[in-house]
């Protein structure tokens, strides 16, 4: 896929994600047309702003707007060919406490994205999600599958627009803001490392696999694909053996609405899930493209009824070493034991 001479915005783009994407979009595609960066919190996009100034980055523009703001969005979508949607309120806390917050995000604006996407000439929108959006047990997880419900949907009241809505589902991002990589390791400096569940796991993609995720859709996805990546788990102890072998690990119990595993793919979504090589896909029940061409052009294999895929029962595990070299090569270079 060639991006040169196109226009992309990311919503939430001053995120951990947007500013991987946006490293990832502007070294590889440097005659990109306009690279719009939406998002509400002005330091964040100042701060943006001096990594990326204009006399070197002419192509690159900021935009402060909230996704709640269909109107905003509307302005902002002109001209632009792609959107990536990675505004969110991802706290699962937070969320449990100011659950109508959550809601005007997560779902409003999720609404909002897809309505501004088809009254302008957007041609391809690409929403993220989360592990926490399969059979979720949280506000959070809740408001991010009904968020992924709207987009699969979208395909279906688009009429005769050529437009694109597909998802892709990852696990933890190793090192984005608030996860447990850089907490540990800030928390390494008071000698205490609180473990949730002694049995506690989660999956784990890097930042650039989050990316390369992304691209992924934008290029190949026909419309209503939920893309999820096969990557492997780690189990929070390692984690915490990683960082900090010589801290204390006292158990503090899981939080409200926390998992002790995560799932990417439930039994009920087998019915629905191809392997696709690299990425599973869930595709939608309600399809508006022939499924036999999908199945021949992906050489996709259908995966046995009852198949789920979770962060207890992985195929792949992160050890305590692996998890080191990770740290060090995508959260912290100067990171030792």
């Amino acid at each position: 896929m060639d991006l040169n001479s196109r226009s992309i915005l990311i919503t939430g783009g001053t995120g951990s994600l947007g500013k991987a994407l946006t490293n990832h979009i502007l070294t590889n595609y440097p005659n990109i047309e306009r690279l719009v960066i939406y998002s509400r919190d002005e330091q964040k996009q100042f701060q943006m702003a001096q990594d990326y100034p204009q006399s070197k980055y002419p192509q690159i523009r900021f935009f402060i707007g909230d996704v709640r703001d269909k109107e905003r969005l509307i302005r902002a979508f002109k001209g632009v060919d792609m959107v990536i949607h990675a505004a969110a309120m991802k706290h699962v806390p937070i969320a449990e406490y100011n659950p109508d917050e959550c809601i005007k995000t997560n779902i409003v604006g999720a609404q909002n994205v897809i309505h501004a996407s088809l009254e302008t000439n957007v041609q391809n929108v690409v929403a993220l999600s989360t592990d926490k959006a399969c059979a979720p047990i949280n506000l959070y997880g809740a408001t991010k599958l009904t968020s992924d419900k709207l987009f699969v949907a979208a395909n279906n009241i688009k009429g005769d627009n050529p437009i694109r809505f597909s998802v892709v589902r990852y696990g933890n991002v190793m090192g984005s803001n608030g996860s447990v990589i850089p907490f540990f390791l800030n928390k390494r400096k008071e000698g205490i490392l609180p473990i949730t569940d002694t049995n506690m796991t989660r999956f784990n993609i890097s930042l650039q696999g989050g990316v390369d995720m992304v691209m992924h859709a934008l290029d190949l996805a026909w419309g209503g694909e939920l893309f999820v990546p096969k990557i492997p788990s780690y189990k929070i102890l390692d984690v915490a053996e990683a960082i900090g072998p010589e801290c204390e690990k006292p158990v503090v119990g899981i939080r409200p609405g926390e998992k002790v595993h995560e799932e990417m793919i439930t039994a009920s979504d087998s019915f629905y899930t191809y392997d696709l090589g690299k990425y599973y896909a869930i595709i939608p029940a309600t399809l508006s493209w022939d499924l036999n061409e999908f199945i021949k052009t992906f050489k996709a294999e259908k995966v046995q009824e009852g198949f789920s895929y979770s962060s207890g029962e992985n195929t792949e595990w992160e050890t305590v070493e692996t998890l080191r070299n990770l740290i060090k090569e995508h959260v912290d270079p100067e990171f030792k034991v």
